[in-house]
C-alpha cells in the first residue's frame, strides 16, 4: 500500500512538473517597458533601446517618442519564459513609429526589444551613408541582444534560444547581414547608376563613405527568424545570401515609392535559399507599416500618414500583426514555465 502510495505521488509530481514545462495557454498580457543603456560597439558611447514585455499589472498610456503608447514603465513582469524580437527600423527613423506591432507581438507573449540606431535616427543622421552604418548596425543590434540577456531585471524570463528580428527598410538590410547575408558594395553603385533619380537609396550617388575600414559585415548565430518590411536588400545577390537559411517572412506594398519592389523585395523573395513567405499588398506604400495615424500626426506628417485610395492601413496591421504572431511562434515557440522559480518584483 505505502509503495502505490509513493508511485502515485511521483506520478503526480511528473505530471505536474509537465505542465510547468509546456507552453503557457493562450493569454493576453498587458505591455511594460524598461529602458536598456549599453554602449555602442562603434564607439563606446551610451545608447539605448525599449524593451517592451509582457505583464499582468495594470497599464496607463505612456509618452513615448512622440508617440502614445499603451505600456507601463517597469511594470513587473509575468512569469514565464518569453522568446525575444529584436526590431531595427529605418534610416532617420524610430522604432517606435511601429508601435502597435510592438505592444501587440508583446501582448502574446514576446519581449520586443526595439534599438535606436546612434547616428541613424530621427535626432541624429551623422552617420548616413557612410559604411560605419552599414557594418555597424547589425553590431548594435547583436549588443542589444546581450544587453537584454544580461539585463537583471529580463533576463530570467527571456528564452535565449528564441530571438528573432524585425526589419522594417533599411531595418531589413541590418536583419538580413545578421543572418549571414553580405553586402556587396557593386550592386549598389550599378543600381543608382540605372536608377539616378531613386533619391533614397542614391543620396551618395551609390559611393558609402568609407569611414571605417575595420569593420565587417558579422552575422550572430542567435538570430532564429527573421520578419521583414518593405526591406532595403538591393546590395544582395543570390551568392551573398548563400548563407541565409533562416525562415523569412517578407512584406511589401507595391505602390512602394521608396524602396523599388523589384530590386528589393521581390529578388529578395526569389533569392532567399531557405524557407521564405513573400506577401505582396496590393496599392500600399512605403509608409504604411508605420502604425495607423492620429489626427494630430495626419496633420503634422501626411505623407507618413496618407495610404492610396482603397488602402486599409488598420486592416493591414490587423493582418500583419496576427501573422506575425502566428510566424514567430511557429519559429520561436510559445513562452514556456520551464525553469521558473518564483520572481522578485
Amino acid at each position: 500500500m505505502v509503495r502505490r502510495c509513493a508511485v502515485l505521488v511521483f506520478l503526480l509530481l511528473l505530471s505536474l512538473f509537465s505542465v510547468q514545462a509546456q507552453a503557457l495557454p493562450h493569454v493576453r498580457w498587458n505591455v511594460g517597458y524598461h529602458l536598456l543603456t549599453f554602449n555602442d560597439p562603434l564607439d563606446d558611447q551610451p545608447m539605448q533601446a525599449y524593451a517592451f514585455y509582457p505583464t499582468q499589472g495594470r497599464t496607463h498610456p505612456a509618452r513615448l517618442g512622440g508617440y502614445s503608447i499603451d505600456a507601463q514603465q517597469d511594470a513587473p513582469i509575468a512569469i514565464g519564459r518569453f522568446p525575444l524580437l529584436m526590431l531595427s527600423h529605418g534610416n532617420t527613423g524610430t522604432p517606435l513609429a511601429l508601435h502597435d506591432l510592438i505592444t501587440a507581438l508583446t501582448r502574446k507573449g514576446f519581449v520586443v526589444v526595439a534599438v535606436v540606431h546612434p547616428g541613424d535616427n530621427a535626432q541624429d543622421h551623422s552617420r548616413l551613408g557612410k559604411l560605419s552604418n552599414l557594418y555597424g548596425r547589425p553590431l548594435q543590434i547583436s549588443q542589444a541582444i546581450t544587453a537584454a540577456l544580461g539585463d537583471s531585471m529580463l533576463s530570467p524570463f527571456v528564452n535565449a534560444n528564441a530571438v528573432g528580428v524585425i526589419g522594417y527598410s533599411a531595418g531589413g538590410e541590418t536583419a538580413l547581414i545578421l543572418s549571414g547575408a553580405r553586402p556587396d558594395l557593386q550592386r549598389l553603385r550599378k543600381y543608382c547608376e540605372e536608377r539616378p533619380y531613386d533619391a533614397d537609396a542614391c543620396q551618395t550617388r551609390g559611393e558609402l563613405e568609407a569611414d571605417r575600414d575595420d569593420l565587417n559585415p558579422e552575422a550572430d548565430p542567435r538570430v532564429r527568424a527573421l520578419l521583414l518590411m518593405a526591406p532595403l536588400s538591393l546590395m544582395f545577390g543570390r551568392q551573398t545570401l548563400a548563407e541565409v537559411h533562416l525562415p523569412t517572412l517578407i512584406y511589401s506594398g507595391d505602390n512602394d515609392q521608396l524602396v523599388a519592389i523589384d530590386k528589393n523585395a521581390e529578388a529578395l523573395a526569389r533569392k532567399l535559399p531557405g524557407n521564405t513567405d513573400y506577401r505582396l499588398l496590393p496599392g500600399a506604400g512605403h509608409f504604411v507599416f508605420m502604425a495607423p495615424c492620429t489626427d494630430e500626426q495626419r496633420d503634422s506628417s501626411p505623407a507618413l500618414c496618407t495610404d492610396a485610395d482603397g488602402v486599409d492601413r488598420e486592416g493591414i496591421h490587423r493582418d500583419l500583426i496576427h501573422e506575425a504572431g502566428k510566424f514567430f511562434t511557429h519559429t520561436l515557440g510559445r513562452p514556456s514555465r520551464a525553469g521558473l522559480q518564483t520572481a522578485d518584483h
